[in-house]
């Protein structure tokens, strides 16, 4: 009978070495499809709001609000314009919810008003874990988050794109054409989690701005929040999210650029360097003439 020989401590080594190259040249592999389905699922979840924004405006004639003020008689303070579009994306109970808490209780930050930390998948990129459960903020309150903005213009000041406070704007209204104006680009939320609340928010100087709205080449009004920040105006940059001033602009978890819907309901891929001609596309009336993005 012959005895089986053991592995010497020279040949296992050997093989963990080769197991060890072999793991570090799947992973990489394995985080490249991951990322692959995040940014199809990230882009599809676009497509959806693009849909239901054109479903909306079908059925009002207007865009909704990029967020609603809180002046005396609003039925929806606060409120915001994925919170609108929720019987659109098909979340028709999430909306009969949302009427019946504010019936009960006006003001939208107060635990009686369950949504305000419900997370929608919607409205989150599944790059970002952190959306995909309410987050507590610095400030005690338990929030849900979107990774996904509106496009209020050049800045929150200006209100010359189509979702700002109050707005009213007509697809009519978009005279520079739908296919060259984007409606709602990404942005991940603050890394304190204050700025990025899907259903209401306040934002700067009640606006909405760097919440669930956002200016292409958006300022920095001197929250105490964010005062530390420059003044802007920002540009489209890649950004962190542990680092607070990249509130203030586009920018997403995705390589080398972020997803935008277009008036026209389509959805691109807008790489940095689209960054000098976004202003321009966050207009709806500026006149411009945009190549090369």
């Amino acid at each position: 009978m012959t005895k089986r020989r053991a592995f010497s401590l020279l040949e296992l080594l050997v093989v963990i070495g080769i197991l060890s190259l072999l793991l570090a040249l799947l992973l990489p592999a394995v985080q490249r499809v991951r990322e692959a389905a995040n940014r199809l699922r990230c882009s599809n979840n676009l497509r959806q709001i693009g849909l239901g924004l054109h479903h909306y405006h079908h059925d009002y004639e207007v865009l909704p609000p990029g967020t609603t003020s809180g002046k005396r008689g609003e039925v929806y303070p606060y409120m915001s314009w994925m919170a609108r579009l929720l019987p659109y994306v098909e979340q028709m109970d999430a909306w009969r919810l949302a009427e019946q808490e504010y019936h009960e209780f006006r003001y939208p930050f107060r635990p009686q008003h369950t949504l305000l930390s419900r997370p929608m998948p919607i409205y989150s990129c599944p790059s970002d874990e952190r959306v995909r459960s309410p987050q507590l903020t610095h400030q005690g309150y338990l929030v849900a988050l979107t990774s996904y903005l509106g496009v209020s213009g050049t800045a929150y000041d200006q209100l010359d794109g189509v979702l700002y406070v109050d707005s009213q704007v007509r697809l009519e209204d978009i005279l520079d054409g739908t296919s060259q104006t984007i409606c709602v680009g990404e942005r991940p939320p603050s890394p304190d989690f204050w700025f990025g609340w899907w259903y209401a928010g306040y934002g700067q100087r009640a606006t909405g701005s760097l919440d669930h709205v956002l200016g292409a080449a958006e300022k920095n009004a001197r929250w105490s929040y964010v005062e530390h920040c420059p003044l802007g105006p920002y540009q489209y940059q890649a950004g962190d999210p542990k680092e607070m001033c990249d509130v203030f602009h586009f920018w997403s978890l995705h390589a080398g650029g972020a997803y935008f819907v277009f008036g026209d309901g389509a959805v691109r891929f807008l790489a940095y360097r689209a960054a000098s001609v976004l202003p321009a596309l966050a207009t709806r009336a500026g006149g411009e003439v945009v190549h090369g993005w």
